[in-house]
């Protein structure tokens, strides 16, 4: 029972290959990925379902090839919570770690309030 019944590279006309292949690109792309966790597990199944006729002379292949990729990792932040003019809530998020505190952006070289604006210190009475 050695005989290779059916070369799966050309099962279906190539097809099932060519699924096989597109799943696992995507897996592929899904373990280079740096927002997942490279320890969880990812899977490529191939389900091939035979369904027969009364006779049992023929048999319809239905075809499935899926991944279970892992998760993209969670990620988090911080609103400062405030109100408008008109008393309604509204947030921004906590650029400097710490409420009410700046922070120098090391990126663009300027100081920024706790929210990521710029703070514009001639407006303030502050000189070069």
């Amino acid at each position: 029972m050695n005989e290779m019944i059916v070369d799966l590279n050309d099962f279906a006309d190539g097809a099932l290959a060519e699924r096989v292949n597109y799943e696992l690109k995507n897996l592929l792309q899904n373990i280079a990925d740096p927002n997942t966790d490279p320890k969880k597990k990812r899977k490529l199944q191939i389900n091939l379902i035979f369904t027969t006729n009364e006779k049992r002379e023929i048999a319809d292949v239905e075809i499935d090839v899926k991944t279970t990729p892992a998760p993209r990792l969670s990620l988090g932040s911080t609103l400062v919570m405030d109100r408008d003019d008109l008393g309604h809530a509204t947030a921004a998020e906590l650029k400097s770690g710490i409420k009410d505190q700046t922070y120098f952006d090391a990126e663009d070289g300027h100081i920024k309030d706790d929210r990521g604006g710029v703070i514009d210190f001639k407006k303030q009475g502050g000189t070069k």
